[in-house]
C-alpha cells in the first residue's frame, strides 16, 4: 500500500480531501492495531464474564421472588387461619374440616395439621392432630394422626415451637408419614382465650415439588410435575446425575444442608460444604451466612464453576446459580476472537470502498456542517442544502431538519416544563410543611415534667412519607403512637395524616389501646379501595405508677432500653387497613425508672447500603447496648447515636424508606 502511494505522489495526480482523509485513517489503524486488538480479546472475554454476572444475578433474583412468594403465601395462609382455628377450639370436630379447606386454598401446600398438646381434649385422647395431605391434583385425605408410634409430643421440632412462641420455617426433614418425601414446614403457635399456647399449626411444602419448580438447568430429570403441588409421574429415578458443564439451582439452609439440588440424593443428606473445593474469598461463609454475591473462582464438585448467591428473605435459607467456568471461558475467547476478526475485515473494507464513499459524501457534509454550525448558535430556520443523493447524507439532512423543528418545539415545551415543575416543587415543599406540623416538633415537648422525658425524628425518603409518630399527656397518661403506611409518596402522606388525626380524636375518649386500635381500623378499612394499611404501635403509659398498656399492629417490636437492653413482647396482630373486623389485643408492662422505649419503623432495620445490606436488628440492638445503662433525659442521644449509626452504616446509598423513630424515657424516682 505505501508502494502505490508513493507513485501516485511521484506522477503529480492532485491529493484530494477524500484521498487524505483515506490514507490517514488507514495509516493511523495499521499503526496503533497492535495494541487495541489485544485489549478486543481482553475487553470481549471481560464482557461476556460480566455479562455472565449480570445475567445470573437476575436467574437468581427472579428464582429467589418466586420461592419469596411461595413461603410469603404459605406464611399468609397461616396467619389469617390461625384466628380461625383459635375462636374453633372448643369445636375439636371442626378442625380436620379447617385443615382439608385449607389446603384446597392454597395449591402450593402440600400438608397441612394442628398438633394439640398433651391431652387438650381428653375425650380424644393424649395425642390430637388433625392432619390433611394432597395426595395428586385432584383427592386430600384427612386423618387423625398421633400415637405411641407417632408421638409428636416428644418430638424436637413440637418442643421448640411451644417454646418459641412464634411463627418460623424449620430445618427441611423427610415426611414421616411416607418416609420418602423431604418437606420444609412453617410452624406457628395456636392461643386459647388466655393466651396460653394450645397448639402448633404446621403447613408443609414440598423440597421435591420446589426442586422442580425452579430446575432450569440440568440434565437426569427424575420428577415431573404439573401446575400443582402433586408429582405425576417418575422419570429417571435411579439415572445418577453428574455436576460435570452442567448448568443448575440450588439452595441450602444455614448448617448447609441442601434443600434444593438436581441430584435428588442429596436434598436433606448431604451438607454443601462437603463439595467445595479451594475458596480463597470465603464464599461458603457468606452462603451458610445469609448474604448475597459471586464468585467466578469458586471449587464445587471438583470443577470450577461461576455462583450467583442471594439469602431467602425471612428464612436461613440461600439460593444459588452455578455455571461451568468453562461455559463462560469458551464464549469469551469466542467473543473476542470473533471480535478481532471484525476489526481485520473492517480494515479491508475500510481501504477498498472508503475512498470512494468519503469522496462523494464530503461536498454535501461541508455544507451540512455550515448548517449545523448556524443552528447550534439558534438559528433554527437556518436553510439546509437540497441534496439528490437518497443515501445516509440525505438521512443526515433529513435528520438536522428534524432537529430544527424537535428543537423549536422542545424549547417551547422546556418552558413550559420548568415552569409546572417549579410549581409542583413548590407544592410538594408546603405539602411536606404540612405534613410536618401535624407531628410533634418541639423537644423537649414537656419541659416542666421530671418524671418523662420524649425526643423523636421523621426522614421521609422522598418529599413527603408515610410514616407517623404521636404524642400527648392525658390525666396523667401519656398516649402515644408509631406508624408505616405501605407505600411512600403523596398517597402514603395522606394515609398518615387520616391514622393520626383518627388517633388523636379516638384517643380523647378511650383509654384502651386495644379499643383504639380496632375503632382506627374500622374506620380506616371502609373504602380502602387502593388496599393501603398501616402498621402500627399504640401506648398508654401511666405516668404515676409506670404501667405500660400498649397493642401492635402489625408494628416493629420496640426495645426497653435501661440496665439492659431487651425486646418487648409483641402479640401478632394484622396492621391496620386489612380486615375491618380484627380484634386487637392489649399487653401490660411496668416500665422501671430510668429506662427508655425507643420505637422505630422499618426504614430503620431495612436500611441497606450500596451492597445491599440492611441495617437489621443485631446492630440496633448492638447500638443500644452502648447506651445502657441511661442517664436521666438521654432519650435525645438515643435518636442521635442511632441515626449516626444508620447513617455510617448506608453510606452513599439512597435511602430506599421512610425513617422515624421515637424515645420515650420514664424517669421518675
Amino acid at each position: 500500500m505505501l508502494s502505490i502511494f508513493k507513485k501516485k505522489q511521484k506522477s503529480g495526480y492532485p491529493r484530494s480531501f477524500a484521498k487524505r482523509l483515506t490514507w490517514r485513517i488507514m495509516l493511523r489503524m495499521l499503526i496503533i492495531m497492535g495494541i487495541p486488538t489485544f485489549l478486543v480479546f481482553w475487553i470481549g472475554y471481560l464482557l461476556v464474564y460480566a455479562g455472565a454476572a449480570v445475567i445470573s444475578n437476575r436467574l437468581v433474583k427472579g428464582e429467589y421472588e418466586e420461592i419469596r412468594r411461595i413461603t410469603s403465601d404459605l406464611y399468609v395462609a397461616s396467619v389469617n387461619n390461625a384466628p380461625v382455628i383459635e375462636d374453633c377450639l372448643d369445636q375439636p370436630d371442626k378442625m380436620m374440616g379447617l385443615m382439608e379447606r385449607m389446603l384446597k386454598k392454597n395449591p402450593y401446600m402440600r400438608s397441612c395439621g394442628i398438633s394439640f398438646v398433651d391431652n387438650y381434649y381428653p375425650k380424644k385422647g393424649r395425642w390430637f392432630c388433625p392432619y390433611a395431605v394432597r395426595v395428586d391434583s385432584t383427592t386430600i385425605e384427612t386423618k387423625i394422626l398421633g400415637d405411641k408410634r407417632h408421638d409428636y409430643l416428644n418430638d424436637t421440632w413440637f418442643k421448640e415451637a411451644l417454646s418459641r412462641n412464634e411463627g418460623l420455617w424449620g430445618k427441611g426433614y423427610i415426611d414421616s408419614i411416607d418416609h420418602y418425601t423431604p418437606l420444609v414446614s412453617y410452624t406457628m403457635p395456636i392461643h386459647d382465650k388466655h393466651n396460653r399456647t394450645v397448639a402448633i399449626l404446621g403447613v408443609d411444602m414440598s423440597l421435591e415439588w420446589l426442586n422442580e419448580k425452579v430446575r432450569l438447568f440440568g440434565k437426569n430429570r427424575r420428577m415431573r410435575y404439573d401446575d400443582s403441588i402433586s408429582v405425576t409421574t417418575n422419570v429417571d429415578e435411579d439415572a445418577e446425575w453428574s455436576a460435570d458443564h452442567n448448568i443448575y439451582y440450588f439452595m441450602v439452609d444455614s448448617t448447609g444442608t441442601f434443600l434444593i439440588h438436581p441430584d435428588r440424593k442429596r436434598v436433606l443428606k448431604d451438607k454443601f460444604q462437603t463439595y467445595v473445593g479451594d475458596d480463597p474469598d470465603n464464599t461458603t461463609q457468606d452462603i451458610l451466612g445469609l448474604r448475597s454475591g459471586n464468585d467466578s473462582e469458586f471449587m464445587l464438585d471438583g470443577e470450577e464453576v461461576y455462583i450467583s448467591y442471594t439469602p431467602v428473605k425471612f428464612t436461613d435459607w440461600t439460593l444459588a446459580l452455578v455455571i461451568p467456568s468453562i461455559f463462560v471461558n469458551i464464549f469469551g475467547y469466542g467473543i473476542g476472537g470473533i471480535m478481532i476478526f471484525m476489526i481485520l475485515f473492517g480494515l479491508l473494507v475500510v481501504y477498498f470502498f472508503g475512498r470512494r464513499v468519503i469522496k462523494k459524501a464530503a461536498k454535501p457534509l461541508k455544507q451540512l456542517a455550515e448548517s449545523a454550525n448556524e443552528v447550534s448558535k439558534g438559528n433554527f430556520n437556518t436553510q439546509l442544502p437540497s441534496l439528490k443523493s437518497q443515501d445516509e447524507i440525505h438521512l443526515l439532512r433529513d435528520s438536522f431538519e428534524q432537529m430544527q423543528q424537535s428543537l423549536t418545539k422542545y424549547v417551547d415545551e422546556l418552558k413550559t416544563t420548568t415552569a409546572q415543575k417549579a410549581s409542583i416543587e413548590s407544592e410538594l415543599k408546603i405539602a411536606h410543611t404540612i405534613q410536618m406540623s401535624m407531628l410533634p416538633k418541639t423537644f423537649p415537648p414537656y419541659p416542666e415534667r421530671e418524671d418523662i422525658d420524649i425526643y423523636g425524628q421523621v426522614k421521609p425518603a422522598k418529599a413527603v412519607g408515610g410514616d407517623l409518630f404521636d404524642f400527648y399527656i392525658r390525666d396523667e397518661k401519656l398516649f402515644f403512637c408509631i406508624g408505616d403506611v405501605s407505600g411512600k409518596g403523596v398517597p402514603a402522606s395522606m394515609f398518615m395524616a387520616v391514622a393520626r388525626s383518627l388517633f388523636r380524636n379516638v384517643s380523647a375518649h378511650v383509654q384502651e389501646p386495644h379499643v383504639i386500635a380496632k375503632a382506627i381500623n374500622e374506620s380506616m378499612s371502609e373504602n380502602n379501595e387502593m388496599t393501603m394499611f398501616v402498621t402500627m404501635f399504640i401506648g398508654i403509659l401511666d405516668l404515676t405508677t409506670g404501667v405500660l398498656r400498649y397493642s401492635n399492629a402489625g408494628h416493629e417490636s420496640p426495645l426497653l432500653i435501661g440496665q439492659d437492653v431487651k425486646e418487648l413482647p409483641c402479640d401478632a396482630n394484622l396492621p391496620i387497613g386489612i380486615e375491618a373486623d380484627w380484634a386487637y389485643t392489649v399487653q401490660e408492662v411496668t416500665i422501671p425508672s430510668q429506662t427508655a422505649i425507643f420505637l422505630y419503623t422499618d426504614g430503620l432495620n431495612e436500611a441497606e447500603n450500596e451492597y445491599q445490606q440492611q441495617f437489621g436488628d443485631k446492630r440496633i440492638v448492638s447500638t443500644a447496648n452502648s447506651l445502657s445503662p441511661l442517664q436521666y433525659q438521654q432519650s435525645e442521644q438515643i435518636i442521635r447515636k442511632m441515626t449516626i449509626a444508620v447513617q455510617s452504616f448506608v453510606g452513599n446509598a439512597e435511602q430506599s424508606d421512610d425513617l422515624t423513630m421515637l424515645a420515650i424515657q420514664y424517669t421518675k424516682q
